[in-house]
């Protein structure tokens, strides 16, 4: 109740603010214009005015919009008996209704939602929502603590006035966003909206605590503190999940057809990992921005509950449901969205995600050394030709710019190693072996595993390639199978890492984002307005491959070397390896999103760095 009465309370004092701005602004339009000239006081009153107006458009947008339930799968009672009837019966131990709704849903996540009216008078339909990796990893016990601890939030009533606090923060962020950064109105108004969060969060953690309190009285302390202590290795191992075994599938092309299978098989094979993460000691300090305390603060509070008798029940939490991959594959057809991707069984997805990793860097050398040997279809043997000619070196240095000629010959092994791979795998005599339990290998038909170091190692030198190819075809490994598919580098599963607006690039108006694979550049207007705004709106607006196809990408390894001539504003020449030369240029009015200028400077200086070498 405390969050929701606090919540009114500031929020009413949100619009008595603007009511006593928009008087005086009022006031002073009146005495400047009785004073001095009325269109002097029409004109400095106007922004003032819009910026208190702005409150009225976020209070009415804030009332019209309502939380949209969590995309997820619903799952009946029909679907789940024992896991409706464990939500049930917690429900009447806590002592509030069971939930109209069981939602899974596809985060390392549980939560509770209530549709309600009157601001929270009267209630409505309840959903708890608990994510399937949650499902997959914690014990019916720990789960059982989880699903107390939401429905505590309905007991607490928490969920009554959730709208209430909902609507406060869209209510008071639309309005501050409306108003210019400079506006004084606008100073008072995000004042006040630190002050509003600090109040919000500050309720939100002491709810968090009162949930926490109802989970000990009905799991027991120590089960309610392993589930906490679990959570964030869970969500540890679903990042790593994502960016081990999914990420580089999906940007190939490719889907898995147990998307949420796979993790609870990587869950069950890196028992010992997993095990070192629980081990570590829980944060002890949260900041008081933040909305739930720290663990070690929520630990402490579940210490001091009482020790009360508890049935054990240590299966694994998926035995909620009559079967767990079913529910997965259901869910996946849910909220998935695999476009043209093939799906593919989790062998062969993961095979053919190693073998586009492989491709990818092999075509970041093939591109090189087409533009190196003018070949128009670099290949694996356009490259034996240069070590043949005693020019690996030539093509090596950009690739070990620290290096000399001669030393980035032969450190050119590890390279060579990686491209016999993908040779032996493109002529059908190497197979890859997918594990939960670490890497996948490169394994010969027989299931014994390659290793081409030592041919590498011999592929570097002009007098021992003969040997190095001689080696490879007795593998029945044929060079000519490994060549070139992607002819220019694409944006296709890069990160932005800075983004800048109102520069010049080659005298033209240009808006900068910068990948960490190179440069964006986006046509911009005369106006110097609204660029940081403008930025969100683009990199919101479509997939970063999507923009690097409709506006002009300059890949990193197109670029030669760079001249820094000026660093405030910042001013530099990039030199492509055509010949051409890219003119950047900071402009005093420009805007940024976090630190991209110093993130600019970095990648210019490095390519300097690299140029001067």
């Amino acid at each position: 109740m405390f969050r929701a009465a606090a919540s009114v309370v500031m929020l009413l004092g949100f619009y008595v603010v603007a009511l006593i701005q928009l008087v005086a602004v009022l006031a002073l339009v009146v005495w400047i214009s009785v004073e001095a000239n009325a269109g002097v006081g029409i004109k400095l009153g106007f922004p003032l005015l819009l910026a208190v107006g702005a409150t009225v458009v976020g209070l009415w947008r804030a009332i019209r919009t309502r939380p949209e339930p969590m995309h997820g799968l619903v799952v009946s009672p029909q679907q789940a008996p024992e896991l409706w009837d464990t939500v049930r019966a917690l429900a009447a131990e806590v002592g509030t209704r069971t939930p109209d709704e069981i939602r899974l849903v596809p985060e390392v996540n549980a939560a509770v939602s209530e549709d309600t009216k009157l601001l929270g008078l009267i209630g409505g339909r309840r959903r708890l929502y608990l994510g399937m990796p949650l499902l997959q990893a914690l014990s019916v016990d720990q789960m059982r603590s989880v699903v107390a601890h939401e429905l505590g939030h309905y007991s607490g009533r928490h969920t009554r006035l959730g709208a209430v606090a909902y609507r406060g923060r869209l209510a008071i962020g639309g309005t501050v966003s409306r108003i210019g950064r400079w506006n004084p109105v606008g100073m008072v108004f995000r004042g006040y909206a630190r002050l509003y969060l600090l109040v919000d969060n500050a309720a939100s953690r002491r709810q968090e605590l009162d949930a926490d309190r109802a989970s000990v009285r009905v799991a027991g302390p120590e089960v309610a503190m392993s589930a906490l202590r679990e959570l964030p290795v869970i969500d540890a191992a679903w990042d790593f999940y994502f960016g081990r075994y999914v990420a580089q599938g999906w940007e190939a092309g490719y889907a898995p057809d147990d998307f949420f299978g796979g993790f609870g098989q990587l869950f069950a094979a890196r028992g010992d990992e997993l095990a070192e993460l629980r081990d570590r000691e829980p944060e002890e300090h949260r900041s008081r921005w933040d909305t739930h305390p720290s663990t070690a603060e929520r630990i402490a509070v579940m210490r001091t509950a009482p020790q009360a008798a508890h049935p054990v029940d240590g299966r694994p939490a998926a035995a909620l449901l009559p079967s767990v991959r079913e529910a997965g594959i259901a869910l996946q057809r849910e909220v998935v969205d695999v476009g043209n991707r093939q799906v593919l069984p989790w062998p062969q997805f993961a095979a053919a995600a190693a073998t586009a990793r492989l491709q990818r860097n092999a075509d970041r050398i093939f591109r090189s050394l087409g533009r190196l040997t003018g070949a128009p279809d670099p290949g694996l043997g356009t490259l034996f030709d240069l070590v043949t000619a005693g020019r690996l070196g030539e093509l090596a240095e950009e690739f070990f710019p620290d290096a000399t000629r001669k030393e980035a010959a032969l450190k050119f092994a590890g390279p060579m190693d990686m491209l016999f791979a993908l040779a032996a795998i493109r002529s059908g005599t190497a197979f890859w072996r997918h594990s939960w339990s670490g890497p996948a290998r490169l394994t010969d038909a027989h299931g014994a595993e390659l290793d081409f170091e030592e041919i590498a190692k011999l592929a570097v030198s002009p007098e021992t390639i003969g040997e190095a190819r001689s080696r490879l075809a007795e593998l029945g490994v044929h060079v000519e199978a490994a060549g070139i598919i992607e002819r220019r580098a694409s944006a296709s599963g890069s990160d932005v890492i800075a983004a800048m607006a109102n520069l010049k690039v080659d005298g033209a108006h240009t808006d900068l984002v910068l990948l960490d694979r190179g440069f964006l550049f986006v046509p911009g207007p005369k106006s110097t307005d609204n660029g940081k705004k403008r930025l969100q709106e683009l990199l919101s607006s479509a997939p970063i491959e999507d923009l690097a196809a409709r506006y002009r990408f300059v890949p990193f390894e197109e670029v030669r070397g760079a001249t820094v001539t000026k660093r405030t504003p910042a001013r530099a020449d990039l030199r492509m390896h055509d010949g051409t030369v890219i003119a950047i240029e900071e402009r005093w009015t420009g805007e940024q999103l976090g630190d991209s200028r110093e993130t600019l400077l970095k990648v210019l200086d490095r390519f300097a760095r690299e140029s001067d070498g």
